[in-house]
């Protein structure tokens, strides 16, 4: 499992609106330096591709001003790119990124919308019924 380790600065802009007297990451912010992490990799990136999909995300712990975060990858899946965010010996976040567009994924037009015959339809010409 390859690991990259980054700390989170205490001025970070994030933390004053994020919020005012707890500060902490926001998980979108905490996703972002994931993805930034395993496309920096080269091996990495190349099981995800350049737009991958989040495919779920669990937010454990949060991260605050000056923590340390150990990002690790999990590389067992040929399908999907799993990792782990932990701050010491805590489980911050978990998750897992596929590529964009699998190629084994069947894509579907959506249904057409059910017609009513013009004849059949319902007609609101009164407030009846209403309260």
């Amino acid at each position: 499992m390859p690991n990259t380790t980054m700390q989170i600065a205490h001025d970070h802009p994030a933390f004053a609106g994020h919020f005012p007297g707890q500060p902490l990451l926001p998980g979108v912010l905490l996703l972002a330096q994931v993805l930034e992490a395993a496309l920096a990799d080269p091996s990495l990136a190349g099981r995800i591709g350049t737009s991958p999909r989040l495919s779920s995300a669990k937010f454990l712990s949060p991260v605050r001003p000056g923590d340390r975060i150990e990002m690790s990858f999990d590389t067992a899946s040929s399908t999907r790119l799993g990792f782990e965010v932990r701050c010491g010996e805590r489980l911050a976040a978990a998750g897992q990124f596929e590529p964009h567009g699998l190629p084994w994924v069947e894509r579907r037009a959506a249904p057409e919308p059910a017609r009513i015959p013009s004849g059949d339809r319902p007609t609101c010409s009164s407030n009846e019924g209403l309260s």
